[in-house]
């Protein structure tokens, strides 16, 4: 039943961008990504079987990890700009995986 829930969660909010991309406020469209709704299952997952104190540990490597979205935002913004949308995409998750795999790297090396 918990793993249906997610699943409509998850579609529920691809269903909302939809709607929103075709509204006179489609920006809006570029916030509900970042509404929490894995992170809220996230968040309960690890808070519920690991304790608090792995919590705090996952929401300070959470807040870490805004970077690698910031960089995929930067990065798409300048590949629209330069080159065909789906490789503009690609470039922007290629960026954003690049970013990842250093915070990984760094957050092990110095949380280990």
């Amino acid at each position: 039943m918990g793993l249906l829930l997610k699943a409509l969660l998850g579609a529920l909010v691809v269903v909302l961008i939809g709607i929103l991309s075709k509204t006179r406020s489609y920006y809006i469209a570029g916030l509900l990504p970042l509404f929490p709704t894995f992170a809220l299952i996230a968040h309960y997952i690890v808070g519920s079987e690991r304790g608090v104190q792995a919590l705090r540990t996952t929401l300070i490597f959470g807040m870490w990890a805004i970077i690698p979205y910031f960089i995929y935002l930067l990065s798409l913004w300048y590949f629209v700009g330069i080159t065909r949308l789906p490789v503009a995409l690609g470039s922007g998750v290629l960026c954003w995986c690049v970013a990842a795999a250093v915070l990984i790297s760094l957050w092990a090396k110095f949380q280990g």
